[in-house]
């Protein structure tokens, strides 16, 4: 399995590094869908002062075994306002995981990809990739029909 620390990778080093910018909301503006487990929908019903049924029904796209947030017209993320994310201590897992997903865990090209859009790739305290695998597995057991 590759793994994403060809920016920060010492020989024989399985680190990388990793650390959210302030003021920085690219990973919001990308496009591409936000996944829910039942759990973001319930923290994010509380937060917005919503029953989870409401907040189904005002924000959600459901199918049978999918969970996701609409995506309105004109912007990426209905939550994302000019200061930033309006539900930033409930925002979903997949929000909270990044940049640790399986696609960019898992590959090496795909991180480098992202590492051009994302400037906290490459900056902060160095991570063991184990630990990010250990996140990126997360994501797969909460959404495993995309994984």
């Amino acid at each position: 399995m590759a793994y994403p620390s060809a920016l920060t990778r010492r020989p024989g080093s399985d680190k990388l590094r990793f650390e959210c910018q302030s003021g920085c909301t690219k990973c919001c503006e990308q496009q591409g869908f936000v996944y829910l487990t039942e759990d973001d929908i319930t923290r994010l019903a509380r937060f917005v002062k919503l029953s989870p049924a409401a907040f189904e029904k005002q924000f959600v796209y459901r199918t049978k075994n999918l969970r996701r947030l609409r995506v309105p017209r004109h912007v990426q993320c209905i939550f994302l306002k000019p200061d930033g994310c309006s539900v930033h201590v409930a925002k979903p897992l997949q929000c909270r995981t990044f940049p640790y997903w399986p696609e960019l865990v898992d590959d090496k090209r795909e991180w480098l990809k992202t590492a051009k859009w994302c400037p906290g790739i490459g900056k902060g305290p160095l991570v063991q990739i184990e630990s990010a695998r250990a996140i990126a597995q997360t994501m797969r057991d909460a959404n495993p029909l995309n994984y």
